[in-house]
Order: C-alpha cells, then sequence, then structure tokens
C-alpha cells in the first residue's frame, strides 16, 4: 500500500497535468518525483548550513570531516559547543560557518529552537522559527520544508534553478521576479502543490529541448 506522501504526489501530477499544459509535457517526460520526506531535521539543518554556497562535491568532503571529527557520527548539539571554532574550522568550515553551527546547536540545547515541534507549525511560523538561527535564511528554510517535512505546498521564489525553471518552461524573455513567479503560480492553479511543480521546474532544465 503506498505511503501518504507517495498518493500525495499522484494527486499532485494530476493535479498539475489538469491545470497546466506548460508543464504537463515536463510531468510525462520525468515521471513521479523522487523526494521523499525524513525526520533527521536537525543533521538537516547542520548540513544545510555546511554546504551552502559550495558545490556538491566540496560540501561532501567538508560534510565527511565534519562527521569524522566526531567519530564519524552525527554530533549531539552539545559535542558541537565542546570543540572550539577552530577546531570547527580545521575541517573546512569557515569561520563563519562554525559560528552559524554553533548558533544552531545553542538554540536547540537551550530549548529556543524546539526542533521536533517543527512539524506542527504552519509554513511561515517554521520560516520565523528557522530564519532566527545565524546563517538560515528564507531559502534554506524553504528547502527544509520540502525535503525533510515533506510540505507540498512551498514555492522557493529565491532559488535561481527555480527562476531558470520558470524562463525555461514559459518561454519568458527574463528571468522572473518574485510576483511574475507567484502570479504563474495562480493562474495555472498550483495550490496546493507548489513544492511539485517546483520540483518538476528543476528537473526541466536537465530536459534537453525538442
Amino acid at each position: 500500500m503506498p505511503s501518504e506522501h507517495a498518493s500525495n504526489l499522484q494527486k499532485a501530477m494530476a493535479h498539475l497535468s489538469a491545470n497546466d499544459p506548460h508543464l504537463a509535457p515536463v510531468i510525462a517526460k520525468v515521471g513521479t518525483p523522487t523526494f521523499e520526506p525524513h525526520t533527521d531535521y536537525y543533521w538537516e539543518l547542520v548540513d544545510a548550513i555546511i554546504s551552502q554556497q559550495l558545490s556538491i562535491k566540496a560540501a561532501r568532503t567538508i560534510e565527511q570531516r565534519f562527521l569524522a571529527l566526531f567519530g564519524g557520527k552525527i554530533p549531539e548539539p552539545h559535542q558541537i559547543l565542546e570543540k572550539s571554532i577552530d577546531e570547527l574550522r580545521s575541517v573546512g568550515l569557515s569561520r563563519a560557518k562554525a559560528s552559524y553551527v554553533q548558533d544552531l546547536a545553542t538554540r536547540i540545547k537551550e530549548g529556543k529552537l524546539k526542533i521536533e515541534s517543527l512539524p506542527q507549525l504552519p509554513n511561515d511560523e517554521i520560516i520565523t522559527e528557522l530564519v532566527a538561527v545565524k546563517g538560515i535564511g528564507e531559502w534554506t528554510a524553504h528547502m527544509f520544508m520540502m525535503f525533510a517535512l515533506g510540505r507540498l505546498d512551498i514555492l522557493p521564489v529565491g532559488d535561481l534553478g527555480i527562476k531558470n525553471g520558470f524562463k525555461k518552461v514559459y518561454a519568458l524573455d527574463s528571468t522572473p521576479t518574485t510576483a511574475d513567479m507567484q502570479a504563474l503560480a495562480a493562474k495555472y492553479n498550483w495550490h496546493p502543490y507548489e513544492s511539485v511543480a517546483s520540483w518538476y521546474l528543476w528537473q526541466a532544465l536537465e530536459l534537453k529541448d525538442d
């Protein structure tokens, strides 16, 4: 029996295919989305900070070195706080990222960020909670809601790939603004499946033009 998430993805595909003639051929070519929500919220956020503005390869190397600093296991917040900034920098983190990871650990340890309660909150409150952490902005909050929590109604308007996806799929003359993207999503009745539509825009960038 398919999971609720898998069932919702099928509903999303049907909804978007019926409502958006630009996205429908992308959906037909790409097939079912492959992202699955998970419950490793804490590591998702640590990893998001580590990976910012890095290539996938560089980020993976630093992630592995970071974990090696803690015996190859994901460290508890108190373990991160027991390391100095210079120790964290020794694995390839910038001074800023080292301080961001420690700020996240501090907020979790002190209960300022109740990470396990995030799934119960509405989207806007999750964003407010997360952007209070140094080094976490709206883009990271959007990615967290999409790929960790499995929220299907997120439109990550700050993502460059999404902007380029809109430009390609809708044959726009210029890179769309936030208002442009929101207007197109509304015009083609994406709600409540903005995350799924956005995933297809990313995939569209990889498709060769017919």
